[in-house]
């Protein structure tokens, strides 16, 4: 039986592709504060503002490509059974060759009901006021905003706890509840951390920093991992 790898991934896996990160703007996130873009509020607020900047955001993406720590983790499955945990967006995950991703905060490449948040549908195009879903409702993003509830928190914490091995990848871990994601994981299992920042690490047994950036540090881990297995 193979071993259970759970990868939780974060801004700076996506950032070397060309993904702006909240970190890396000073709280602001292509010079919009992220309070006006990606709450209820803002929404409730703006809503033109919040549909043309993810609008922007799509078309971004659509011109971006996965990097090496993407590729490098769709290799794992070779000799692993891998789950991807991921805080972004994005579907570089996807395009890498990772089979079995969870978005905790959505998919930009797709957009759902205002009024029921079960009516998902696939978005590579604009959204635009007045487009609306099969109730009537104006479509907006389908992205978990702050404050909202994150849906598949609870299935990531039981992922995490029955890893094998831990990998934390290009995340701060101080964005919750994404960041309480680590200490389901059991006492004994190896767990890494890839980030090229200096942090301030977490009380974690079992835990080894690779300060690097993740096309490199992911690459390195990998190697390490596939010709241990």
């Amino acid at each position: 039986m193979k071993q259970k790898i759970v990868v939780l991934t974060g801004a700076g896996i996506s950032a070397e592709s060309g993904i702006k990160t909240f970190r890396d703007s000073n709280g602001l996130w292509e010079e919009h504060r992220v309070e006006d873009v990606a709450s209820p509020e803002g929404w409730a607020r703006d809503k033109n503002l919040v549909l043309d900047f993810y609008n922007q955001r799509r078309r971004q993406l659509l011109q971006c490509q996965p990097n090496r720590a993407h590729l490098a983790l769709a290799e794992l499955e070779e000799k692993y059974e891998v789950t991807i945990v991921t805080q972004n967006v994005d579907d570089l995950h996807e395009r890498g060759g990772s089979t079995n991703i969870i978005h905790l905060h959505g998919e930009l490449l797709k957009m759902r009901s205002s009024l029921d948040e079960d009516l998902v549908y696939d978005c590579t195009g604009d959204i635009l006021l007045g487009d609306k879903c099969e109730r009537g409702s104006q479509l907006r993003p389908y992205i978990v905003w702050f404050g909202e509830a994150v849906p598949k928190i609870e299935d990531a914490a039981q992922l995490v706890r029955h890893a094998d091995i831990l990998i934390v990848i290009g995340t701060s871990l101080v964005v919750y509840p994404a960041a309480g994601l680590i200490n389901y994981s059991k006492y004994e299992i190896p767990k890494w951390l890839i980030d090229p920042h200096d942090m301030q690490l977490p009380r974690i047994p079992n835990l080894k920093f690779i300060n690097k950036k993740a096309t490199v540090g992911v690459d390195y881990l990998v190697k390490l991992l596939l010709a241990d297995a």
